[in-house]
Parts: C-alpha cells; sequence; structure tokens
C-alpha cells in the first residue's frame, strides 16, 4: 500500500466509483459525473446531458442537476463555442463554416453558433487562409500548376472555406512564385 487516500472518481473505472458514492440518490451521481468530466475540459450541455444518459440517470434529474449548474456558470455554452472559435482558427486553421459544423456537432444552438463565428471576420478569415496555403506551398514545389492548385485549394475547402477565396488565395500564392495562372479559372 502507498499510504496514497483513493477518493472517488480516482479508480480507473470512474463510473464503478460514481456509483459507490451514492447509489440511490441519481441527482447526487449526475452532479459527481458532471464535476469530473467538468474538471479536465469545458463541456456543452448536450455533451453532459448525453454521459448523465449513459450512465442511466432518469432525465428529470439530469436537467435539474443541468440547469443548476448552468445557474452557476458551470456550464456556458456561449462562452464553450467563443472558446472553441478562437481555439480552433488559431491553432487549427479552421474557417468559419468547419467551426460552425464542429460546434453543431456538439449541440451548441445555432443562435450561440452564429454568434460564435461572427467573431471571426472575412479580412481574419482570408489572411488565416493565406498563411496555410503559404506553409503548404513548399511541399507542392516542383507539382505541375493544376496539381498544386487541387492540393492547396481542397487544403482550404476541408477546413471550410468557400471555394472562391480559396480558389483567389491560392491563385495569388502561385501568381507571387511566378507561376502562369492564366487559364485557371476556365480549368476549375
Amino acid at each position: 500500500m502507498t499510504g496514497r487516500t483513493e477518493w472517488p472518481g480516482d479508480s480507473p473505472d470512474s463510473s464503478r466509483a460514481e456509483k459507490e458514492l451514492s447509489p440511490q440518490d441519481p441527482a447526487e451521481r449526475a452532479r459527481a459525473i458532471c464535476l469530473r468530466l467538468l474538471t479536465g475540459t469545458p463541456r456543452t450541455r448536450k455533451q453532459l446531458a448525453d454521459a448523465l444518459r449513459k450512465r442511466e440517470i432518469p432525465d428529470d434529474v439530469a436537467e435539474e442537476v443541468l440547469s443548476r449548474f448552468e445557474d452557476v456558470g458551470l456550464i456556458d455554452d456561449a462562452a464553450f463555442a467563443g472558446a472553441w472559435v478562437e481555439s480552433r482558427h488559431h491553432g487549427r486553421g479552421l474557417a468559419r463554416r468547419a467551426l460552425a459544423r464542429e460546434l453543431r456537432t456538439k449541440g451548441i444552438e445555432p443562435t450561440l453558433i452564429q454568434e460564435a463565428v461572427e467573431q471571426l471576420d472575412s479580412d481574419q478569415e482570408e489572411a488565416t487562409a493565406r498563411e496555410l496555403v503559404a506553409r503548404k506551398l513548399r511541399a507542392t514545389r516542383g507539382l505541375d500548376r493544376d496539381r498544386r492548385l487541387r492540393r492547396l485549394a481542397g487544403m482550404l475547402a476541408r477546413k471550410g472555406y468557400p471555394e472562391g477565396m480559396a480558389l483567389r488565395v491560392v491563385r495569388q500564392a502561385l501568381e507571387a512564385e511566378g507561376e502562369d495562372t492564366d487559364g485557371l479559372d476556365e480549368s476549375f
């Protein structure tokens, strides 16, 4: 024995620890589950509701606990969405469309999604697209022009950038490198 005190939630089988906490009181279990999940990283209300449903917490109890957590500020989907947009745009270079898709999968309401992605303006989004293309441009040297265009525009498309912006940014980057871009609009 190491002399270390084990606390509920320390166990690798946290659901067992949660059940041992108070199997008779689902509200207490729900609070413990939510607190444990919120300790590691912020979560949306939907993510917590799904976790409680998975652990067979009654819906009415889950709703009560989640509402209380929202009231005291432990759950804030608007703040989550804003932080998500900031982090994923600067960290991964994702555009508004991709960020909105990710937030939808996390259960954020459409109005909150719109408010969060409006933090990014078109100029900021285009500047990020230019940075992404500049980083990837070197790796495409030696390929023919059309293949470079497809790779670079495809990379931007996967990150959620609109087609028109992606093609414009890639074309400008290729022109800056001395590539002939005549006829690119017709071929794509």
